[in-house]
């Protein structure tokens, strides 16, 4: 076994305080994610997304974030894939962010329902070609004999559409995450580390509340 113990790093970069912070849940989002633009490596708009299976286990998994508004959080995906199917059954779901250069993660409890077709349809149109023949070929989360069985499926698919426009399949779009509690965590020396918690009022205010460490 791999002892870990002397793991440690100490969180001194930054604090999060109830009086520097905007009453608006997203408001912050959107400052923290322009921030992890600026100083983060690599995609800053992967997050996790934790639902609960039809087994009855949780999984996560990581997938991109590709729009964010006052509405909600949107991703896309298979709808027919493990992860489509779980959601489409209990559309209680969790995204998380992790900005480690920023000492930062954002813990997103939300409601999932699928896009519109016209904003699946726009984001699949604005898709390289390779991207679009995947999402086609890729029964996602289906067993399947081989490596090679998926590539022949491409190269056929390839030959099949050489000229024509590839049309988004309808098992393929968006889920928009509406946000019930958003939890912003910025850490701090000696592991007290600030955890402020947004929860959405009824008439859709944010009850603002600090969590210990």
């Amino acid at each position: 076994m791999k002892d870990l113990s002397d793991y440690r790093k100490s969180y001194e970069k930054s604090e999060l305080l109830e009086n520097t912070i905007p009453d608006d849940a997203i408001q912050l989002f959107h400052k923290w994610f322009y921030e992890a633009e600026e100083q983060e490596d690599g995609e800053v708009n992967a997050m996790t997304v934790s639902s609960i299976g039809l087994d009855g286990f949780p999984k996560s998994r990581v997938v991109l974030l590709k729009k964010f508004n006052e509405e909600g959080f949107i991703f896309y995906t298979n709808y027919n894939s493990e992860k489509g199917k779980a959601i489409q059954q209990n559309p209680n779901i969790c995204l998380s962010f992790f900005w480690p250069l920023l000492e930062r993660q954002v813990i997103i409890k939300g409601v999932a329902e699928k896009t519109e077709k016209i904003i699946s349809d726009n984001y699949f149109d604005s898709r390289p070609e390779g991207s679009k023949l995947g999402a086609i070929v890729s029964n996602q989360s289906e067993v399947i004999p081989s490596r090679e069985y998926l590539d022949d499926k491409l190269k056929a698919l390839e030959k099949e559409t050489e000229g024509s426009e590839i049309i988004r399949p309808e098992n393929w779009g968006g889920f928009l995450v509406k946000p019930v509690e958003v939890e912003f965590w910025q850490g701090r020396a000696n592991r007290l580390h600030d955890r402020i918690r947004y929860k959405l009022n009824e008439d859709f205010s944010w009850k603002i509340e600090r969590l210990s460490p």
